[in-house]
């Protein structure tokens, strides 16, 4: 499958909440790495995080990948992504931030999808309360360190 064709039906499955179609496009062992939900391996655990997570707490999703940049077995693309929510907090408010997206690929299809962007600027949006912000960003610089253990980066 061509990378444009495979980000093309990954956004509109996401958009429309399709989590069939979503899980179609990875492997049977692959693994959806999202920043806010964490991981979920195979179809299903993917058709049940974007049908039950993704639209549990938010709706009217965009996503616009844009220069998009393959190999047989490695995609990147950077994008801007939307959705209005259904949290409480920010009820109906459109939450909007920019990231990017590297997918490993095997026969056409997605081993591992991985993200990275500022989560801070997209929980801001929420209205979360300030300690709520805090402890969720205080946990995602805790795993950062915890996963660069042992690089020189964190050697003395």
């Amino acid at each position: 499958m061509i990378f444009s064709d495979l980000l093309s039906r990954f956004t509109e499955a996401v958009e429309t909440g399709d989590g069939t179609a979503l899980g179609e496009l990875f492997t049977l062992n692959g693994i959806y790495h999202d920043t806010f939900y964490g991981e979920f391996q195979g179809p299903a655990a993917i058709k049940n995080m974007l049908e039950n997570h993704f639209w549990r707490d938010a709706e009217a999703f965009r996503w616009d990948m844009n220069e998009p940049v393959a190999t047989s077995d490695l995609g990147y693309a950077n994008w801007l992504f939307s959705y209005a929510s259904k949290l409480d907090s920010a009820k109906g408010k459109r939450i909007l931030f920019k990231g990017m997206s590297r997918f490993q690929l095997r026969e056409g299809l997605i081993q591992r999808y991985d993200e990275v962007f500022d989560i801070g600027i997209a929980l801001t949006q929420t209205q979360f309360a300030p300690e709520r912000l805090a402890r969720i960003l205080a946990k995602a610089a805790e795993t950062l360190r915890a996963d660069s253990v042992g690089t020189h980066h964190l050697s003395e």
